[in-house]
């Protein structure tokens, strides 16, 4: 297995009169992925279908081929198609090439668990009946308003989207299910970094796009926590939790091919991070902490975030392209509120965060540290880097930088 993959590093390095890109890596190397596939999987079929894929998304061109071709044989390890069924998704993430599921996805592998007879999701819309009781005697009823012919009547006449809900059934004949609120879904989605890097950079997400199906989505995933899950649900979960988070899946090929790859574990809903004992069991506290939050913006990895989610998002009062560009807080000097370092001299972790920001040369350098830094700060330091984003974003645009 490493010859075979050691084969394909080295035609993935430079060499005369030889294109370099993902579709002719994919080409040279179908042999070596073919050795190195399960006998179910076609590769030729995962070659074609990898292409389309990657030809639809010019982004993806910008990708490590490397990490395009790791993101596909993940997908082919797991049995999700790319592409055109919406089980699985090739999604650019600065230099790297993520996977991630669909909702499609999701449910297929579920029901490849061999417990799971049935797993579905839908949305609820405001002329809808929907009737929900838990307790004892748990029960969920949802009919659509009818249409012609008793089918369902259009989007329009059933009216906005005011839930969702997943249901499960079992082998053993026992069921289970999930309900969502608009609201509990938006507060999901608004904790999403992925979300908040679309709204500041003024790109529309999926969440954009496709609202209904990332709503069953988000059903599914809160469904998933009380399911049995296969090996391969659980990593497809924590894949699409990663990237949900902003951070990168660092899929390896070997591992990949191998079938023992494993994705950080997150939260699906909050997006907390759980590092692995064996990361940092080895480390002293001091240095494993400092190695987990120290901010570097000029690198591709992001820095691994172990605090709670700010509040302000939990709570879902107010968008992250709100608290960026809202005139809230004026754009007073900094170093009036932000705390101070310690008499050791260590820099505090806000310190760290404003010096990364007043560091920037542009304001796709600004966004990125924005996000990264609010998803691990709290309270009166969300509000400091508010100021500071707010500050930092008005020299840029005056061409006055620090």
């Amino acid at each position: 297995m490493n010859q075979t993959f050691q084969a394909i590093r080295r035609q993935q390095a430079p060499a005369p009169k030889r294109e370099n890109t993902f579709p002719a890596l994919l080409e040279r190397s179908k042999a070596e992925i073919a050795k190195a596939l399960p006998r179910h999987l076609n590769p030729d079929r995962m070659a074609r279908i990898a292409l389309t894929a990657f030809r639809s998304n010019a982004k993806l061109g910008e990708c490590d081929p490397m990490s395009v071709l790791a993101a596909v044989v993940q997908a082919s390890q797991m049995g999700l198609e790319i592409g055109m069924m919406g089980e699985a998704y090739l999604v650019p993430f600065k230099k790297e090439c993520q996977l991630i599921p669909g909702y499609a996805g999701l449910m297929k592998l579920a029901r490849q668990s061999g417990q799971v007879a049935d797993i579905y999701a839908h949305e609820v819309r405001e002329n809808d009946v929907f009737h929900l009781r838990l307790g004892m005697s748990r029960e969920l009823v949802h009919e659509p308003l009818a249409g012609k012919g008793g089918f369902p009547a259009t989007a329009e006449a059933r009216g906005d989207i005011t839930g969702f809900y997943a249901v499960c059934s079992f082998k053993d004949g026992t069921n289970t299910f999930v309900a969502l609120s608009l609201e509990d879904v938006c507060r999901i989605r608004d904790r999403s970094n992925g979300y908040k890097a679309a709204k500041l950079w003024k790109k529309d997400s999926p969440w954009d796009t496709d609202f209904p199906e990332m709503g069953k989505k988000t059903a599914i995933r809160a469904l998933a926590k009380v399911m049995p899950k296969s090996p391969e649900l659980s990593a497809a979960l924590a894949m699409d939790s990663a990237a949900d988070a902003g951070l990168s899946q660092n899929i390896d090929l070997h591992q990949a091919a191998d079938g023992t790859y494993e994705p950080q574990m997150t939260d699906p809903d909050s997006g907390e991070i759980f590092e692995h004992a064996q990361q940092t069991q080895h480390q002293p506290a001091q240095q494993a902490t400092a190695q987990r939050v120290t901010p570097d913006v000029h690198t591709d990895a992001e820095p691994v975030r172990t605090a709670a989610r700010p509040a302000a998002a939990t709570q879902g009062t107010h968008s992250n392209q709100q608290r960026a560009q809202s005139p809230r807080a004026a754009s007073a000097p900094v170093e009036d509120v932000a705390p101070k370092a310690s008499q050791e001299g260590s820099e505090t972790i806000l310190d760290k965060w404003v010096n990364q920001m007043r560091s920037v040369k542009s304001e796709d350098d600004l966004n990125e540290v924005y996000i990264r830094a609010e998803a691990g700060l709290q309270g009166a330091d969300r509000e400091v880097i508010d100021r500071e984003y707010n500050l930092v974003k008005e020299r840029l645009d005056n061409g006055t930088l620090f």
